[in-house]
């Protein structure tokens, strides 16, 4: 039996997996970059340990500083989380090689379905469905281009190593295709350490489907259920619900078995997850395997009452499943992911320190945090900082659930994706009520419909301006929120129904020094700057990141609107687009690190 679990991440996941391990009386051994020294995952594992870095190669991407940290430790366990190390084979197996255990699939196994060729080979060799895709990795951006010109378009771009979205790109145009090919090649580089692509046709307004699997030594391979995860911008989700809504049944059964046969001809043990692509016409195809725990897995525990992380333990030391037979969905549960990003400006990360954090509750809600007042989010991670899951005996009421739970959330200091939250659970196309399509929402439909359809400024995200004060005050029975220049007194006549006026009514929970207001919601990143005093333009940084990529050389003339650099900031790619004409003349290398506002880059008429 384990005794002790090293878990090697951090964040929401980490504190997911130490909860687990204290029900189960396991000792947990959390580590920690520099940054995530006062994170709530360090307090709340049995012991922790420093990393000694801040990036993500110098800590929890390094097996070696792991591997030490787990002899040092005397933990006999090696629990991965998502992301990170969790579908590396070569740590697997360094783990393994260590006389330790892997909690998750064998190395071999992420071997076998972490290669994406490797996978639609046994795919279809037990019948799942599939759509056209290349033989292998193609070896350049021009035989990309050639399978798109004799399979036609949309094309989607993969990393052959890795998941998650991380390295996908989908060309709709021949001319999208070398640009989106190299971007695919870098992201997968810099994330899985190899950047093999693979090409295949992609379904045009597809759904996401999955099915989670957990299996064991023993024979047995459950499917726990189908999650419906099309809500997604870049490729990455932000809402998840269990069980997939408005699937018919036959689809819903083919998913089950290809996902089941998938997983046993591979000779899976643990937590997985098949995924699939279900089109406009009913055409499904199987897209990869995920060999770990997925992100969104808590709606699944919470319609079939199963934890998958003491599953997962369960089967890493050796013992039979807990259930053996596909367990029947109870209820609907959907999962709000909350990023540090800013809808408002096409999904900017914002990395920051959180002010103040107001988790919902009540009745079938459910918070996974790995923040707390006063945590920093680093740029240096993934921009997901919590999750907030409801549950519901019917989707009806497990949306109004979400509703109220992204209500009564609260989080200050930060940009967060809580107002498109808000915005998405009353859409019809999501909710599902649209008079013509009914649930109408695909994998590109937050960029392609939903945000063309709104104002911008209905996203931006509550920020605090120095100086003002929020004042609360209150007009027809109803509270109001007010900003004036701090220091200054506020009175507001109102008219009540029935009655003669109101007199000056000063509004309880005044906060001295912070208020309520709205942030600049442009529709694309802004590159330039006002003119510098030679009237050069300047070209700020949107966000603070890494300047990955000059896409025009130095040097070179470049229009108004056309994109010039690639910021890289919390594992997501950002074109910075220039609002000038002239020549472009670089003020920082490729690879250097930028904060928000720094000049990269001038423009000279």
């Amino acid at each position: 039996m384990i005794r002790s679990v090293l878990i090697a991440n951090r964040g929401e996941i980490a504190v997911r997996v130490a909860r687990a391990c204290a029900d189960l009386g396991i000792r947990s051994v959390a580590v920690y970059a520099d940054g995530d020294v006062d994170a709530p995952h360090v307090r709340l594992a049995d012991e922790a340990w420093a990393l000694d870095g801040r990036t993500a190669a110098e800590t929890y991407l390094s097996v070696e500083k792991l591997l030490d940290v787990a002899r040092r430790s005397g933990a006999d366990a090696v629990h991965p989380g998502y992301g990170f190390l969790s579908e590396s084979a070569t740590a697997a197996r360094a783990v393994e090689d260590a006389g330790l255990v892997w909690v998750g699939p064998s190395s071999a196994t992420i071997n076998l379905l972490g290669d994406k060729i490797a996978a639609r080979d046994l795919a279809r060799t037990v019948g799942a469905p599939l759509v056209p895709g290349s033989d292998g990795p193609v070896p350049d951006a021009a035989a990309a281009l050639a399978f798109a010109e004799e399979h036609g378009l949309p094309l989607a771009i993969k990393a052959a190593h890795g998941g998650g979205g991380r390295g996908m790109r989908v060309a709709r145009t021949l001319d999208e295709v070398p640009e989106l090919f190299e971007a695919a090649r870098r992201e997968a580089e810099a994330a899985f350490g190899r950047g093999e692509c693979f090409v295949e046709r992609f379904l045009d307004r597809p759904r996401h489907v999955e099915a989670q699997i957990i299996a064991d030594d023993h024979g047995h391979v459950v499917v726990a259920g189908t999650r419906d995860c099309s809500l997604q911008r870049r490729n990455q989700k932000l809402v998840e619900e269990a069980p997939a809504p408005f699937l018919d049944p036959a689809v819903r059964k083919r998913i089950h078995e290809s996902a089941r046969d998938l997983c046993a001809a591979a000779g899976y043990r643990g937590a997985g997850t098949v995924e699939f692509l279900l089109g406009t016409d009913g055409t499904l195809s199987f897209l990869e395997v995920n060999t770990r725990l997925q992100v969104e897995h808590p709606v699944t525990e919470e319609t079939t009452g199963l934890d998958l992380v003491a599953e997962q333990l369960r089967v890493a030391s050796g013992l039979p499943l807990s259930v053996t037979e596909d367990p029947e969905p109870h209820g609907h549960a959907i999962e709000l992911r909350l990023n540090a990003e800013d809808p408002a400006r096409g999904f900017l990360p914002g990395p920051g320190r959180i002010e103040r954090f107001v988790a919902p509750a009540g009745p079938g809600v459910r918070v996974d945090a790995g923040v707390e007042s006063g945590s920093v989010i680093p740029g240096e991670f993934d921009s997901l900082f919590a999750k907030v899951v409801v549950w519901g005996p019917t989707r009806e009421l497990a949306l109004a659930r979400a509703r109220r739970a992204a209500a009564e959330t609260v989080v200050e200091g930060v940009p967060t994706v809580l107002p498109f939250h808000r915005a998405v659970l009353a859409d019809p196309a999501f909710t599902g009520t649209a008079e013509e399509s009914g649930f109408a929402v695909h994998t590109q439909w937050i960029e392609t419909e939903m945000l063309p359809s709104i104002d911008p400024q209905t996203l931006a995200t509550p920020v605090t301006e120095p100086g003002v004060v929020a004042t609360w005050v209150e007009i027809d029975g109803r509270r109001h929120r007010i900003r004036t220049p701090g220091g200054t007194g506020v009175g507001v006549g109102a008219a009540g129904a029935g009655s003669g006026a109101a007199g000056p009514t000063a509004g309880p929970g005044t906060a001295a020094g912070s208020a309520t207001a709205f942030a600049p919601a442009p529709s694309a990143p802004s590159a330039s700057g006002s003119r510098a005093d030679d009237g050069r333009v300047p070209l700020l940084a949107a966000m603070p990141g890494t300047v990955v990529r000059w896409l025009v050389a130095d040097g070179e003339t470049v229009v108004d609107g056309q994109a010039v650099a690639v910021i890289e900031a919390m594992k997501m790619e950002t074109q910075l687009v220039a609002e000038a004409a002239g020549t472009l003349e670089h003020a920082a290398d490729e690879g250097a690190p930028v904060n928000t506002g720094d000049p990269i880059g001038y423009i000279t008429h």
